[in-house]
């Protein structure tokens, strides 16, 4: 009995102390010390760890409500058409994408795409670094041009699983990374082309979990579009 209750506070103790010496314990062994073109871009980014969401506003950021390139399509059906293949359009419009098929990168599954109330969630438009981890890293102080311009940016969006978009949410690489292991040098490379793009910082936390993942793959480079 004394022996089960003994162990039983290490087990507590534990785990109130891992937490606190994993961190220290992985800049010790390097894991968070990355080399490469994108990590030298990680260097220069400001750190910022008392990121605020007051006054957030999705809406704020006009997604889908403008058409920057001025082809007569919504940015939605710019990125289905740019990121799906077998591609048919729902007639007579050359924009709404009625069906497709998508090789999705958070999950690494083939999808079949087909417009309808019940089935165009299967896959969602998601914004790499989230208009909410943009808006306090830096956003919140832009004016009204800028965030549209950001909200609707096809730099900053894929065409992704509809489930994994929605457990993303607004988290930042410190909190969630696609669950397909072969795209996150690929996804984080495109963050930090994100923040480097309009000058949004990062949480030390987040610049952490960023190297961990270019220290294996120390060639990848920032995406050019």
């Amino acid at each position: 009995m004394i022996l089960l209750l003994a162990a039983c506070m290490i087990g507590v103790a534990t785990g109130f102390v891992l937490p606190k010496v994993s961190r220290p314990l992985a800049q010790m062994t390097g894991q968070y010390v990355a080399t490469g073109p994108v990590a030298q871009v990680l260097a220069t980014l400001p750190v910022d760890d008392h990121p605020s969401t007051r006054g957030y506003n999705r809406d704020s950021f006009g997604y889908n409500t403008t058409d920057d390139d001025g082809d007569g399509c919504t940015i939605r059906d710019d990125i289905l058409k740019r990121d799906m293949t077998a591609i048919k359009y729902k007639a007579p419009s050359a924009c709404q994408v009625k069906s497709g098929a998508l090789q999705e990168p958070y999950t690494g599954k083939s999808i079949r795409f087909v417009r309808g109330r019940q089935t165009s969630a299967a896959v969602q438009i998601d914004h790499v670094v989230a208009l909410e981890n943009a808006w306090q890293s830096g956003a919140s102080k832009w004016d009204a041009a800028t965030k549209q311009r950001y909200g609707n940016d096809a730099y900053n969006l894929l065409a992704v699983d509809g489930p994994a978009n929605q457990q993303k949410g607004s988290a930042s690489a410190a909190y969630w990374l696609p669950t397909n292991r072969r795209f996150r040098c690929a996804y984080v490379a495109r963050q930090i082309g994100v923040k480097q793009k309009y000058g949004l910082s990062v949480t030390t936390a987040e610049k952490q979990a960023i190297s961990k993942v270019l220290r294996t793959c120390p060639t990848q480079e920032i995406p050019r579009q």
